[in-house]
């Protein structure tokens, strides 16, 4: 079956093509990979048994037939080594009981799967959450999860751990999976319950990895390819509020870590990240946060705000990938600064300087409403190689659902071609809604000529506000509520061009 791409290329304020991928059925929790060797080549699954291959960038997509002795049920992984072997990893067993973790291999786009493994079966505990992780120098793959004694269980007996396995042959055998955690939590599958573990590996074959639980955010570390542990895990954050976030229209939300390491040689080379989202600032304002570590995670900085907009709206379901080539650092997650009631968007945001600051741009041109009565997954996914960036996400309109990717070439370390940050100018309207006090203000990094234009959601200019005028850099501040009579009740999208190029859109609602 072919997927054919939906571009919005010949709408005024796509900032990339977007693709979807699947659009039948309810597809869910979406992961994507592409082979570093050859990016034509690239992979996304999502649950529970669905894979899909592009030999083109991302531009179309083909669903694989996809089997497993072991069955199939969720929590999608893929990974890639350098032969340009792709890994597919899943739960197995049923719903009542997930008793492994199942490992899959491809070593041609189209092929057949020809290798199918797994690890983690502990008589009848649970194994969960998985995510995986390729050594590339060695082509080791490692794997961390969570075991419950009793999915669901609130007995005291019952706990939660942290579990590895690698595999030295390409997936063909596993190791004995053994515990690397020091603080178990709760069954629950809550605030308490120890979760989220997402290794990566270092410059030099170090094995990294944090999760979340009863002692917030911990991180641990292996020197010898897994076969060691710290004794005592190390403290990051405290994830004020717990993993698990409210967030009104949706079925389920969580905010657990995700971790990544440069290794690109630049400025930043050995360079541990971890990403997650909390509520520290109220249960109306999730943001995404991002600490680091420059000594393989003896210490960490304060958490840094990736979402730069103002305060009190949601920002969740975060992932993060580090381009390897590059050093840069690129965050995805689904937010709320520019919508009204559940409406949401998704957002990107880019650092090229190690985390200290990013900037942020959306990737969708039209706002999507969730159902809080529809799963979509506990994650969202990125892969960004060489400038070659590849998010996924579910669009999520009521009931239907669709898997979605853009196709974003960033070439910012080139410096040759158009950077998709072009540059520090920024865009703010508030309060939005807008009423007849909202103001506009527009930020200028040089002495400029700026036009700027309210559209509607069909690209049609509605309301000239500013036609070529000369400005000086730094801050202008427009009264916009004089233009709000002008303007029937409504989504709208207020585009700044400088120089005669798009610079910043904001979208706005008239209520």
């Amino acid at each position: 079956m072919f997927f054919f791409i939906i571009v919005f290329a010949h709408s005024s304020f796509a900032q990339f093509d977007v693709v979807t991928i699947e659009d039948e059925g309810y597809p869910q929790e979406p992961t994507i990979m592409m082979d570093f060797s050859n990016p034509s080549r690239m992979m996304a699954a999502i649950n529970n048994d669905q894979a899909y291959y592009s030999l083109d960038t991302g531009r179309t997509w083909t669903e694989t037939v996809n089997y497993s002795e072991y069955g199939i049920y969720g929590d999608p992984v893929l990974m890639s080594d350098t032969n340009g072997s792709f890994y597919y990893l899943h739960l197995s067993g049923s719903v009542n009981w997930l008793d492994r973790i199942v490992a899959q291999r491809i070593d041609s786009l189209p092929g057949d799967w020809l290798v199918d493994s797994y690890m983690g079966l502990n008589g009848n505990k649970d194994q969960d959450k998985e995510w995986a992780t390729v050594d590339r120098s060695t082509n080791n793959l490692y794997v961390t999860w969570t075991e419950f004694d009793s999915y669901g269980s609130s007995s005291s007996s019952d706990s939660s751990r942290i579990r590895f396995s690698k595999s030295t042959n390409r997936g063909v055998t596993w190791s004995e999976a053994i515990q690397i955690n020091e603080v178990s939590g709760n069954c629950v599958d809550d605030d308490l319950t120890t979760e989220g573990a997402v290794p990566c590996v270092g410059p030099n074959g170090e094995v990294y990895v944090s999760w979340a639980g009863p002692a917030g955010i911990v991180f641990d570390r292996s020197f010898d390819q897994g076969e060691t542990w710290l004794t005592e895990d190390i403290f990051i954050d405290s994830i004020v509020g717990g993993w698990a976030i409210d967030i009104p229209g949706i079925y389920r939300c969580n905010g657990m870590p995700v971790t990544k390491c440069d290794t690109s040689g630049g400025p930043n080379h050995g360079t541990i990240y971890v990403n997650w989202t909390d509520q520290r600032n109220g249960e109306d304002d999730t943001d995404v946060w991002l600490s680091k570590s420059t000594d393989q995670g003896d210490t960490w900085s304060e958490p840094t705000r990736v979402n730069n907009d103002p305060a009190g709206r949601h920002q969740f379901f975060s992932w993060m990938d580090v381009d390897q080539v590059t050093g840069k650092i690129y965050v995805v997650f689904y937010d709320r600064r520019n919508t009204t009631g559940n409406y949401t968007d998704f957002f990107l945001a880019a650092s090229e300087d190690g985390g200290e600051t990013f900037e942020n741009i959306q990737l969708n041109t039209i706002s999507f409403l969730p159902s809080e009565n529809i799963f979509v997954g506990d994650y969202t996914n990125i892969v960004a190689y060489d400038g070659i960036v590849r998010p996924i996400w579910v669009d999520m309109n009521g009931v239907s659902l669709s898997i979605k990717t853009a196709l974003i070439q960033d070439s910012s370390a080139v410096g040759t071609r158009e950077h998709i940050f072009p540059n520090k100018s920024s865009l703010q309207i508030y309060p939005n809604p807008v009423d007849f006090t909202t103001k506009m203000s527009m930020k200028l990094r040089d002495n400029s000529i700026a036009s700027l234009g309210v559209y509607d959601l069909q690209g049609k200019k509605v309301v000239n506000i500013i036609s070529r005028k000369h400005y000086t850099a730094g801050k202008h501040v427009i009264d916009f509520g004089s233009y709000v009579d002008d303007l029937v009740p409504g989504h709208y999208i207020l585009i700044l061009k400088v120089n005669g190029t798009r610079k910043k859109t904001q979208n706005f609602i008239v209520d």
